[in-house]
């Protein structure tokens, strides 16, 4: 109904425009009659000459849209000029015929035409080809509305299958990363990942390799989006190949790399640190390839860097990787994490930096991981008004104070809990 109503006002706007087209034409002409001083002696002749052209000019022209609408004939011009002029004979024939009945005139009518064709015939083939150039534009602005319409809608639909994708694409990633952290006494663990875009590149992992040993490594892959998430997988599935008991960390880098390097183009690259804590030593043994260095913090004052000249992974295939080893003492905090935390940016271009991070561990006061982990996220955050450029990534591992005599290492020492629970208390004071 509503659209029926909206056909018959388009239909009553377009006739009140033909009226006022005509009305234009008529005071055209007797403006140009007065100005060659040939006043027009019948003005009532004037009318009904402008009004039986225009509405048969109008209606005789109809039918030609077949010629340009849809572009069935591709070449129509020739064709359509034709038309123009056979219809504007008629027209003005016709036209002529009205005035000689109303008129009532004695001579011939073939004289009356000879007297009297020359003026309408050019004033309505000018109206005529005017009226057919604003339709062949109309017709094209329509087709090419159209067309965009269509690709509009077409584009939408693709991004709409692109959105689900990459939500089945995050949900894939998202199941990559551990859905709970393994534990392992004196140790707790506690793991966050924020992509920057709907997929990322960032990767992190904890990993059971024997009855007292985790593995835990975390990575950046170069890049955004889709193509990141991607090599992130392959990192992903290297890393769970190759951790092992009886593998160095600087064995297991040197595998992933030369995966990397055979496999992946020569513009990507990894940085990766890969380390495997032993619960009876309570050490950390690891290897940094090309990864910011984690930062440890002292239960009793300090912090220090856990430093590694590694190379980035996929880039040099023959690069020796070297282990390194540090004591893990009770009340001790170690901060793994991307450089997604460290070069967040604000709004005025300015870097969280390393210092604001480190103003957050130095602020721990024996606070439990996931306060102290979701304020230092909560703080990248704000600091870039929640718009990150890259994956801000962080691992962080606590050695409780003392280890209760219950809790002796022994092969069934390892649990299991999700990142999100709380259960281990350290405490430590920074100078």
């Amino acid at each position: 109904m509503l659209t029926k109503r909206r056909e018959i006002s388009e239909a009553f706007s377009s006739f009140l425009r033909l009226l006022a087209l005509c009305g234009a034409i008529i005071l055209a002409s007797w403006l140009i009659f007065w100005a060659v001083n040939n006043p027009v002696s019948n003005v009532p002749d004037l009318f009904i000459y402008v009004l039986a052209q225009v509405n048969l000019t109008v209606l005789l022209l109809h039918p030609l849209k077949f010629l340009y609408e849809e572009q069935r004939v591709r070449y129509h011009w020739p064709l359509h000029i034709m038309a123009i002029f056979a219809v504007n004979c008629l027209v003005v024939v016709t036209s002529a015929g009205l005035i000689y009945r109303v008129d009532g005139l004695r001579l011939p009518f073939l004289n009356f035409l000879q007297q009297s064709w020359k003026f309408p015939f050019v004033a309505n083939l000018v109206f005529a080809f005017a009226y057919e150039t604003s339709k062949v534009t109309t017709c094209r602005l329509k087709r090419h509305n159209r067309k965009l319409q269509e690709t509009i809608e077409i584009e939408a639909a693709e991004r709409e299958v692109e959105a689900e994708e990459l939500k089945q694409a995050h949900d894939i990633q998202r199941g990559l990363l551990p859905k709970q952290i393994p534990q392992l006494p004196p140790f707790e663990i506690s793991g966050a990942w924020e992509p920057a875009r709907v997929v990322g590149g960032d990767y992190y992992d904890v990993i059971r390799i024997g009855k007292t040993k985790l593995a835990i490594c975390i990575a950046d892959v170069a890049g955004k989006g889709i193509s990141a998430a991607l090599l992130m997988a392959n990192v992903q599935a290297a890393v769970r190949a190759f951790a092992s008991q009886c593998s160095l960390p600087s064995q297991v880098c040197a595998q992933i790399n030369s995966v990397l390097c055979t496999n992946t183009a020569p513009e990507k690259f990894v940085t990766l640190f890969y380390g495997v804590l032993d619960a009876q030593s309570r050490t950390l043994q690891y290897c940094n390839a090309g990864h910011p260095c984690p930062v440890l913090v002292h239960n009793k004052g300090g912090m220090a860097p856990l430093e590694s000249n590694g190379a980035l992974l996929g880039v040099f295939p023959n690069w020796i990787y070297q282990d390194s080893m540090v004591e893990l003492l009770p009340g001790d905090l170690l901060l793994l994490f991307t450089d997604g935390i460290t070069e967040a940016m604000s709004p005025e271009g300015e870097e969280f930096g390393e210092q604001r991070m480190l103003a957050v561990l130095a602020s721990r006061n024996s606070r439990p991981l996931g306060e102290l982990q979701s304020q230092l996220l909560g703080n990248v955050k704000d600091f870039s008004s929640s718009k990150l450029r890259d994956d801000a990534t962080l691992i962080f591992v606590a050695t409780s104070l003392a280890t209760p005599p219950s809790e002796s290492i022994s092969g069934n020492q390892i649990s299991s809990k999700p990142h999100t629970k709380e259960s281990v208390t350290y405490a430590g004071v920074l100078s």
